[in-house]
């Protein structure tokens, strides 16, 4: 009972599949008492409208922690009693919650409210900093913890740790590496806290910048942008929500694209060079892309080249 009393009371917030591992990763921490998971409200998700748990609801469930469900941290008086009264955290860890914390709670716990986020702070403050990261080109992210206050990604920070980006890597190829190694980090930022070895740096406010949320129209492809541009939005979309052109009535979904070393003097952005089972190729502001996967109005994403092997276009054709 002593050695359990001497264990540190902490108490995990997250949602999507990126903040999995990170719950995991508390469970294995002999240090720790994870006293529960804080999660979003259940969702309606698919033709049914069926209310969905969030991934971290699952994986607290399955391992028997306590799980609670404020609509509104700020505004629920009763979540905030039960907070200071019964779960009593001494450290509190955030990841990808989707909630902003009022000052009341990110004083509460002793250690403080720790954040893992995925990008190297002071850049890409905000909610998409994985998606952002790859549409601006950039070789280099990461994740960093950070000691959170109550501005928005804008805390101490504590610990960082670097990773490549490939140049056709997607967000989905992204998000699973850093959400493991975002697990590692927060592992070793823990200790430190602990240990009173960690480190606090301020941030640099002047190499920040805001990586804004992805809305409806960010995948809309213009193409007379550059090659490089269109293939890291459609990387950086890839596998939600998408980028997406039209071609007359009709939208199609562009998931997977390659630059094509050809010329194509004479032609517009947009314009369709070939489409038939030998691939697709488009005009762009300076050059040519290969549309490799695609999503059709009613069907499945699939190769490009399949899908034209049924559905060859009548050329000229163009995408708007």
């Amino acid at each position: 009972m002593a050695e359990l009393m001497n264990k540190v009371r902490t108490l995990f917030m997250g949602t999507p599949d990126f903040s999995v591992p990170c719950l995991e990763k508390l469970l294995t921490m002999e240090q720790l008492a994870v006293v529960g998971a804080v999660t979003q409200p259940d969702k309606p998700r698919g033709r049914g409208k069926k209310l969905t748990p969030s991934p971290v609801k699952v994986s607290a469930k399955k391992n028997n922690l306590p799980v609670y469900q404020p609509v509104r941290i700020k505004n629920d008086e009763d979540f905030l009693r039960q907070l200071r009264e019964e779960i009593r955290p001494e450290l509190i860890i955030v990841v990808a919650f989707g909630q902003i914390l009022p000052a009341e709670v990110l004083n509460l716990p002793e250690y403080g409210c720790v954040n893992v986020h995925a990008s190297l702070l002071p850049k890409y403050r905000g909610a998409a900093p994985m998606q952002r990261v790859i549409m601006d080109g950039e070789n280099i992210t990461g994740v960093t913890t950070m000691l959170m206050d109550i501005g928005l990604d804008t805390g101490d920070m504590l610990e960082k740790s670097q990773l490549t980006i490939g140049p056709d890597m997607t967000l989905e190829e992204l998000h699973d590496a850093l959400s493991l190694q975002g697990a590692e980090l927060m592992k070793t930022t823990i200790e430190k806290i602990l240990d009173g070895t960690v480190v606090r740096t301020k941030q640099d406010d002047s190499l920040s910048c805001y990586a804004k949320m992805i809305e409806k129209d960010t995948g809309a492809i213009d193409w007379s942008r550059t090659t490089a541009e269109i293939h890291n939005l459609v990387r950086a979309l890839d596998s939600a929500p998408g980028a997406f052109t039209s071609l007359g009535e009709e939208k199609y979904k562009i998931w997977r694209t390659k630059p094509a070393d050809l010329s194509a003097d004479g032609k517009a952005p947009g314009d369709i060079l070939r489409a038939d089972g030998k691939g697709l190729l488009v005009k762009t502001g300076d050059g040519v892309i290969e549309v490799l996967e695609l999503q059709a109005p009613a069907k499945k994403r699939m190769k490009a080249a399949d899908y034209l092997r049924g559905h060859a276009l009548e050329l000229p054709a163009k995408f708007e």
